[in-house]
């Protein structure tokens, strides 16, 4: 692998950076991009899909707790089999298993109400059960690729190295929600629509599974040591980097903010301000009607989300290279805090909704340098171990953040759910700035 990158100041650059990167690393890039493009074109309308199969607002909050929790408990499990029956295997177990996942969502409608031991079961606890499939995959290298990149990058470039995969990466984010959008549009019925969706999941995941399956080749895979259970727990703890605490208790509010409200985002624009779009568009003499429902809409504003996201990452992580990292993280920390508040109190009006979610975009600006903020303090070959504690810990605390909001959403009012995310967001914004340290290689 590279260890000489190139400078990365602008999108297309970052991209240049990352095809500079080992062919296996590449493997495992491309296979996330489909995992992550079937996940991104799904997990945004879940909360919808959820409701439209009659849950309330307080099980979407549930429904985000559960994310929570295996967002928190999935990744110790993951390398553990990892270890065991070697990357491929598991590769292509995950996958498999997210594919299955994908289906299980495609089919809750058609599975309907059921009787199981007295109990009626829901159409939409067939959600549930999919969730764990889903994330399967995303259980496997979030500490490997933090690892990985902290090898192959110089420690004052650990930003720009972060920002070439992030970017890559983050075009699914792009892509996925405004195919969505597009598949949206071929039905009145939502749910219908969202199953055509799903289908072209399940295929992405498919495809993502047998790419990594043939292609990765797993011979020179030194990656982790064994999971030794609750005692390697305990000195990954003692062993994490002191100047990462401050960080991590700023992050763990921001993160448990953002967490009370994320899963409402679609229900603000398709349910609370129910925003369409209804235009005539002139182009090369030619009149084109454009008229896009609430739900279509929402796929387009997360697109034009991530295309600010995809032109900030790289220049931003440029900056902090003359800048320090902790500037720039604190800017993506604020970004997250303001977005609820912005969001719940905007005006029924497409253009101000698009101006919204290209502010949401700019949060991505500081991931870069959060990422190398988090393994720059490690010792070398233990950054996976302090990246995977780091998010232990601080998903487990945010665990209770979705059912919080979606308790305020159902029964105080969304504006207070949105108003208090943005407060604690706030909170741990300034306790950060206030505390937080740099990364000595950016001073």
């Amino acid at each position: 692998m590279a260890h000489e990158q190139a400078e990365a100041e602008g999108p297309i650059d970052a991209f240049r950076q990352f095809f500079a990167l080992q062919r296996d690393v590449l493997v495992l890039s491309l296979a996330m991009f489909a995992f992550s493009l079937g996940f991104q074109m799904t997990s945004r309308y879940l909360p919808e899909y959820i409701v439209a199969l009659g849950a309330s607002g307080f099980v979407v909050g549930l429904f985000g707790t559960v994310g929570n929790i295996i967002s928190a408990v999935y990744p110790y499990p993951g390398g553990a089999v990892s270890d065991r029956i070697g990357s491929r295997y598991t590769l292509t177990i995950f996958g498999l298993l997210s594919t299955l996942g994908f289906g299980f969502w495609f089919l809750a409608p058609a599975i309907g109400t059921i009787e199981l031991a007295g109990v009626s079961l829901p159409p939409w606890i067939w959600i549930f059960v999919g969730l764990f499939l889903a994330q399967a995959w995303k259980s496997f290298g979030l500490g490997a690729t933090f690892a990985v990149v902290k090898q192959a990058t110089d420690p004052s470039r650990l930003a720009a190295g972060f920002a070439s995969t992030e970017t890559f990466r983050r075009t699914a984010f792009l892509i996925g929600p405004v195919l969505a959008a597009v598949l949206i549009g071929f039905h009145p019925d939502f749910t219908v629509n969202f199953q055509y969706v799903l289908g072209v999941a399940v295929v992405f995941g498919a495809i993502g599974t047998v790419v990594q399956h043939f292609l990765y080749d797993a011979s020179s895979d030194t990656i982790g040591d064994s999971f030794e259970g609750l005692d390697q727990i305990r000195q990954d703890l003692r062993d994490m980097p002191e100047e990462l605490r401050p960080l991590l208790v700023g992050d763990t509010l921001v993160r448990f903010a953002n967490g009370m409200v994320y899963v409402f985002f679609v229900l603000v624009v398709t349910r609370f301000l129910s925003v369409d779009v209804e235009m005539t568009v002139f182009v090369g003499g030619f009149t084109y009607p454009i008229d896009l429902p609430p739900e279509a809409f929402f796929g387009y504003l997360l697109g034009v989300e991530m295309v600010v996201a995809l032109l900030v990452m790289a220049p931003a992580a440029k900056a902090a290279e003359y800048v320090g990292l902790k500037p720039v993280v604190a800017i993506g920390f604020a970004v997250y805090a303001l977005f609820p508040i912005v969001l719940i109190n905007t005006p029924e009006s497409t253009l101000a909704l698009i101006l919204v979610f290209a502010f949401s975009g700019l949060r991505f600006a500081g991931l870069p340098s959060h990422k190398a903020l988090i393994v720059g303090p490690a010792e070398q070959d233990t950054g996976g171990r302090v990246t995977g504690m780091y998010y232990l810990l601080r998903n487990t605390m945010v665990i209770p953040s979705a059912a919080l909001g979606g308790y305020l959403w159902d029964f105080v009012s969304p504006e207070i759910t949105f108003t208090v995310a943005s407060v604690i967001g706030l909170v741990g914004t300034g306790y950060f700035l206030l505390f937080g340290k740099e990364f000595d290689a950016y001073r």
